[in-house]
């Protein structure tokens, strides 16, 4: 017997993709499937395109890993599962507020003005 492993086997990943699923509002489920998924599939993404794609004051889920390549010249708040630690700083640098998605989601239960990027 073979046993395929499906999701991630971390705790804190499972547990996190249960609680987005038993919200069952739209845009968490969307943030529970993107996170279920393979690890090749999730998202990473430079801080130039999140600068590009957004304006300022909006909120964004990254489901996935937020890279430091490039600037943020507006502020934004930005939830992501991971983050590098020069993206790091200069989100911090810039004004930005950084989340983890677990504490976007206590802070905002019904998900209303977030948007997901992919």
């Amino acid at each position: 017997m073979s046993h395929k492993i499906t999701g991630p086997s971390n705790h804190y990943q499972r547990k996190l993709i249960r609680d987005l699923w038993k919200t069952k509002r739209k845009i968490w489920r969307k943030v529970s499937k993107k996170l279920s998924g393979a690890r090749q599939q999730r998202i990473e993404a430079n801080l130039y395109r999140i600068n590009n794609k957004t304006k300022k004051n909006e909120v964004i889920v990254v489901p996935g890993k937020v890279l430091g390549i490039g600037e943020l010249t507006h502020e934004l708040t930005i939830s992501c599962l991971d983050c590098s630690q020069s993206a790091r700083k200069k989100i911090e640098a810039s004004g930005s507020k950084l989340l983890s998605i677990e504490e976007l989601l206590e802070q905002n239960p019904t998900g209303k003005n977030i948007k997901i990027f992919y």
